[in-house]
């Protein structure tokens, strides 16, 4: 899901680092505030633990790259506002270092990977597991889930990101210059082979990291994580 440089124009590029600047600012100031010491060390594990993750990526038609996140799982774990954190780390060090994934393009695959699929992981997980025990099988349900629609909306996102270039750069002499398909293929192309492959292996890991936790440090996932306020309703 790593778009690269070259395929979005900067009117897109520039608009995604204008929306991720201030949720970076407040994701940080929310880590600052809620984050425990103790859950420090899992907050750099989990940074680890997607970036290993992505790294296992493969190429798919269109210019971008499928690949599981565990966006949805840290999400759950150490609530969204964290994960929007850990998994920005691990995207900019990938792009700056091992030139996975575009500069120019680390405002949107950061709101791709680091905010959607979290935030959609973890309000779909608290949705489907309502008042269960945390020890009962719907909570594996609700985090299995929660990583397969996370990643695909992500995905989606990706697609809608990626076909709106050709309406904003028409081609010149023939040619576009950036992304040259619309949305009538990109959409089907990121969506079709996520919702087919990549967020089965999301949905899988995701689960198997949950019952990991759920048997063994159950205390995670019942402790109240980073209250999950939005940016406008900061107590005084």
């Amino acid at each position: 899901m790593h778009i690269p440089d070259g395929y979005l124009g900067p009117i897109t590029y520039i608009a995604m680092f204008i929306i991720m600047i201030p949720i970076w600012l407040y994701a940080g100031y929310r880590v600052r505030k809620d984050l425990r010491s103790k859950q420090i060390p899992l907050l750099a594990l989990s940074a680890a633990f997607t970036f290993v993750i992505m790294m296992f990526n493969v190429p798919i038609p269109g210019g971008s790259t499928g690949h599981a996140v565990g966006g949805a799982i840290i999400g759950i774990i150490m609530g969204p506002w964290a994960a929007v954190v850990s998994i920005s780390v691990a995207l900019i060090i990938q792009a700056l270092v091992f030139g996975d994934g575009g500069i120019t393009a680390i405002g949107a695959n950061c709101f791709n990977m680091a905010v959607v699929i979290p935030f959609v992981g973890y309000y779909l997980y608290k949705i489907i597991s309502g008042n269960s025990d945390i020890k009962s099988a719907r909570r594996i349900v609700a985090a299995v889930i929660a990583g397969y629609i996370s990643l695909s909306v992500a995905a989606g996102c990706a697609g809608f990101e990626f076909g709106i270039q050709p309406y904003i750069y028409p081609a010149v002499n023939g040619q576009y210059p950036y992304m040259p398909y619309d949305l009538s293929v990109t959409l089907p192309a990121m969506l079709g082979e996520h919702m087919l492959f990549f967020s089965i292996l999301e949905a899988i890991i995701t689960g198997l990291v949950f019952i990991y936790f759920q048997r063994n440090e159950p205390g995670l996932l019942e402790e109240k994580k980073l209250s999950q306020k939005m940016p406008g309703k900061i107590s005084a």
